[in-house]
């Protein structure tokens, strides 16, 4: 991991080689590599499955399953063990729906307490128009708005899960990005922001930030209001695919959320491009019978 991973990958990405080699520690403590065969291989991930949904389980067995190629082009393996593996996983728990509808969007913002101060309530509005992931949220500053050109430059992040909270990278280099912000977001924050240091985080302010803070107090919002509770990153789903029902392109908005490529915007909202699809297929028709 040190050779060829640390330096090379995000922070957050190298945590998941940390945790992936502790985790085969407890499992198999005196596995060797050169003795893991097909049947090993898939009682491992079996164990591992008893207690983990089968996305997590698929997750782990990526990260293997590239260690393990490595040591059959490295001649330690002969064959590839991972070939034909069945993945399993404890059944999957209830998840918050992904994203919320645009009635319902608009029912959560008329509720927010949005008074002088900023608060969490704030940022919740901020995300829903933006997109911004919650670690880039938390990361801005007053100087990374352009209020005359009703931009906002998107360039670091908090890493808020460190020990010492800090500044930290994007996700990626397509993270670096200009946002374009509507005339009253624009306004509003910059009222917000006349009497914040300038480099200071306009969210964090001293104090250590929880995930799990802003997501309960968006769920108590959504229930109040009898909208279905979502959580932050769900308000990032929001945005996104209301731009999409509205006919803004894959393209502008996977450039917007800061996607790496279209791919990974069109493989998230899926459903909704199919859907889309659909009722363009509609207008192809309507458009070919006027002629």
């Amino acid at each position: 991991m040190e050779m060829y991973k640390k330096g090379a990958v995000r922070p957050v990405t190298y945590q998941k080689y940390e945790l992936a080699y502790r985790t085969l520690k407890e499992l198999v403590p005196k596995l060797r590599l050169g003795s893991l065969s097909r049947i090993r291989y898939q009682q491992l991930l079996n164990e591992y499955a008893q207690t983990h949904e089968k996305q997590t389980v698929m997750d782990f067995h990526h990260l293997l399953k590239g260690a393990v190629l490595d040591a059959v082009d490295e001649g330690v393996l002969k064959k590839d063990p991972t070939r034909k593996v069945v993945v399993k996983g404890t059944q999957t728990r209830k998840h918050k729906p992904k994203f919320l509808d645009q009635s319902e969007l608009k029912t959560l913002i008329e509720h927010l307490d949005l008074g002088n101060d900023i608060n969490w309530d704030w940022m919740i509005l901020l995300i829903a128009k933006t997109g911004l992931r919650f670690a880039e949220a938390l990361g801005l500053t007053p100087q990374d708005f352009d209020f005359s050109k009703q931009t906002l430059s998107v360039s670091k992040t908090w890493n808020y899960k460190a020990e010492e909270s800090c500044f930290g990278p994007t996700k990626n280099e397509s993270s670096v990005r200009k946002v374009r912000l509507d005339w009253q977001l624009a306004m509003q924050f910059n009222q917000l922001v006349q009497n914040i240091d300038p480099k200071q985080p306009i969210f964090v302010q001293g104090k250590k930030v929880y995930n799990a803070t802003v997501n309960d107090r968006l769920e108590r919002l959504c229930k109040e209001n009898n909208i279905p509770a979502i959580s932050v990153h769900g308000l990032r789903h929001t945005h996104a695919s209301l731009l999409l029902y509205a006919g803004v392109s894959v393209a502008s908005v996977a450039k917007r959320l800061g996607h790496s490529n279209m791919t990974t915007t069109q493989s998230t909202y899926l459903h909704i491009i199919r859907e889309l699809e659909n009722k363009d297929n509609d207008k192809v028709i309507q458009v070919m019978c006027e002629l």
